[in-house]
């Protein structure tokens, strides 16, 4: 038999099980609902004249047409549970369901912010062990435990290390913050945030910290350093332990941007390596579900150093009960939250360390950085890696293999099934295809996704530069203009 190549639209727009979904306001009416009460008794209303006085504008949908609704749009999502999410700099890791139940237990799930202390001890003994946890895993004698995402992480240390400064009366003259060129967004904004000046330091050949201009940075007047270590191209900082001597005997300190701790917990201990603070993204290494601004969670683990300057509140055991202080002390920084932070990822977050153990934790990053140089050496035969030699969790490639081709590949990715990696960063290699697969991934699934990727590369080569400029050809919806959706967002639906 022939394979039936040719495609003809249907009446519904459907296309097989991918089902053609319409705006609820599109499917259901303004002037029904799919629920039916009986008429309102007259009687006197206690709004206060503030009852609403004209209709309320959203579409009634019977319970049949509102579920189908719904289940048919998550079927145009890409998720974790569907395939590999392979973007680089952002752990997106399998979360083990066993987190889900521990999350759900009544009295952690419910949990109310105000309750009285003497209520939730199993809540405040849980962050206490969480927080033991995380200083054992990095070496570091105190953590702040109320960040509620990575970048609000990074302003509790640098919040931390502004209050030390000030403390031995040079706030005024240390103004400086650095920061390599490859750094996450957030470290510069997060420093400018806390009112300081950021100078960026260029990467090496190897793609790492050039040491030689840092040192030539540093002065008086830096206030500290903010490095990512493993780094954004994916490599350990081999001059760490340089890097954290030097900004000290400069008399600044050392922040880490902890987004990639998932390569190294329970291999190395960020103390070890000189580090003052750092925070570390639970929704990644400790695989609690993340993404579109939430949910997340970013302790931050201090040195001797910045102890005395952590924020409240925070977790105390005494004569045998757990208290939630609340009090800063002499020289803390103040509250950085109006709460101590996200019970749900806390409880995923320990749930995750307990049922594996240490020994699981480390072999979580050897896996993740074993996964990252299979595809390394799997891709290199046709695909172009910025840097020679071994990488840490992800793999960096460049578009050098794409050189007169005239195409680009993430959107041809999208047709063959997978979200497309982290294109065009770190911004200090030229197109950058920046790839994580961490460790949840098995063989089979990083063979079919490098098979897919070798593929295209071939295919590039080969000349089909218009098919790849059609793509993505199966998606639901294809080459939309992202730049005016951003610019000019419509926001509000209006009847035909």
């Amino acid at each position: 038999m022939t394979a039936n190549t040719q495609h003809h639209p249907t009446f519904t727009g459907n296309k097989a099980l991918q089902i053609e979904e319409a705006l609820s306001f599109e499917i259901g009416g303004l002037d029904r609902t799919g629920v039916d009460f009986p008429p309102a008794e007259d009687r006197a209303d206690r709004l206060g004249g503030l009852g609403r006085d004209s209709d309320i504008g959203l579409p009634g949908l019977s319970e049949p047409e509102t579920m189908r609704h719904f289940v048919r749009l998550s079927q145009k999502n890409y998720a974790i549970d569907m395939g590999p999410f392979p973007l680089g700099s952002c752990t997106m890791k399998h979360n083990p369901r066993l987190n889900e139940k521990i999350a759900r237990l009544p009295g952690f799930a419910d949990l109310h912010p105000l309750a009285p202390q003497s209520c939730v001890q199993g809540a405040l003994e849980l962050i206490d062990t969480l927080a033991d946890w995380l200083k054992q895993l990095t070496g570091m004698p105190a953590v702040a435990m109320s960040p509620k995402a990575g970048a609000h992480g990074e302003l509790c240390g640098m919040m931390a290390i502004k209050a030390a400064i000030e403390a031995r009366g040079e706030g005024a003259k240390r103004t400086r913050v650095l920061a390599p060129e490859s750094a996450h967004g957030t470290n510069p904004a997060t420093a400018v945030q806390c009112g300081f000046t950021v100078e960026a330091i260029p990467a090496d050949a190897t793609g790492r910290v050039d040491l030689a201009a840092l040192k030539e940075k540093l002065g008086d007047d830096v206030a500290a350093i903010m490095v990512t270590n493993p780094n954004t191209c994916g490599l350990f900082e081999r001059d760490i332990r340089a890097i954290a001597d030097a900004v000290h005997d400069a008399g600044g300190y050392f922040y880490c941007d902890g987004a990639n701790f998932n390569a190294i917990a329970g291999k190395v201990k960020p103390g070890d390596l000189g580090v003052d603070a750092m925070h570390i993204n639970l929704h990644k290494t400790f695989s609690t579900p993340h993404g579109g601004g939430g949910p997340g969670a970013g302790p931050t683990v201090l040195a001797a150093s910045l102890a005395e300057f952590a924020p409240v509140p925070f977790v105390e055991r005494r004569d045998g009960d757990y208290h939630l202080v609340e009090t800063p002390g002499a020289k803390s920084f103040g509250r950085l939250t109006a709460f101590h932070g996200q019970m749900g990822m806390f409880t995923r977050a320990l749930a995750y360390m307990m049922s594996h153990g240490i020994d699981g934790v480390r072999q979580v990053a050897e896996d993740a950085v074993l996964n990252a140089n299979y595809v390394l050496a799997r891709l290199k035969v046709e695909m172009t890696p910025a840097f020679d030699g071994y990488c840490m969790h992800e793999a960096l490639f460049d578009d050098r293999f794409l050189k007169d081709t005239g195409v680009e590949i993430a959107k041809a990715m999208i047709d063959e099934g997978y979200h497309p990696m982290t294109m065009y960063f770190p911004l200090v290699v030229h197109g950058a295809m920046l790839i994580e697969p961490t460790e949840s991934e098995s063989k089979r699934e990083l063979d079919l996704f490098c098979g897919a990727l070798l593929s295209l590369a071939k295919r590039a080569k080969a000349g089909a530069t218009e098919a790849f400029k059609a793509a993505p050809v199966y998606a639901p919806r294809r080459r939309l203009d992202e730049t005016a959706a951003a610019r000019k967002p419509v926001l509000r639906w209006t009847p035909a």
